[in-house]
């Protein structure tokens, strides 16, 4: 009796730590990269900033400056990362940080970046309303407060729904 006592208990235990790994191999935020988001160890030069993108890095540095800090650096290839996340959730109809851990060890080998943050954002219809919301996100305005020295940024738009994602990706990066 003794022994099958055991071997239910060696079983609930096999089928928790079972439980357990899956979850953890599940996780959204796995290093498991999409088609889409290959990372390439070269670095990207080119990069053609819309309108949109230029009044959030401005908007972004605006506020820094206002607050006493250094504005940001603005990186082509970190912009490029930040547009193949945006055609990324745009491709899986999804806001996400999916793949980030991919991202930001590209910023960092190519780029020597010492950290990386990222904040992402869908269907804000203007540059000021997504700083308005990501000021008022603690975690988003510690992003752009954040000690970082370079930023990316990129605002696509869904051709089916007319609706904006935006991906900004702020780097450290001491030279």
């Amino acid at each position: 009796m003794k022994s099958v006592d055991v071997m239910k208990r060696i079983f609930r235990i096999s089928l928790l730590i079972s439980t357990v790994l899956l979850a953890i191999s599940c996780s959204s935020d796995s290093n498991e990269v999409s088609e889409e988001e290959k990372p390439s160890e070269e670095l990207i030069a080119d990069y053609s900033y819309n309108e949109s993108e230029t009044e959030v890095m401005q908007l972004v540095n605006k506020h820094r400056k206002n607050i006493g800090l250094k504005e940001l650096i603005k990186v082509n290839h970190i912009s490029f990362k930040s547009e193949e996340h945006c055609n990324y959730m745009i491709a899986n109809k999804k806001i996400s940080h999916d793949n980030f851990i991919a991202r930001s060890e590209n910023i960092m080998s190519v780029m020597n970046a010492i950290t990386v943050g990222e904040n992402v954002a869908y269907n804000y219809k203007t540059s000021d309303a997504v700083m308005i919301a990501w000021l008022a996100s603690k975690d988003h305005k510690k992003n752009i407060e954040g000690d970082y020295t370079h930023f990316g940024i990129a605002v696509k738009i869904d051709a089916e729904n007319g609706r904006k994602y935006y991906t900004n990706i702020f780097a450290k990066i001491e030279r």
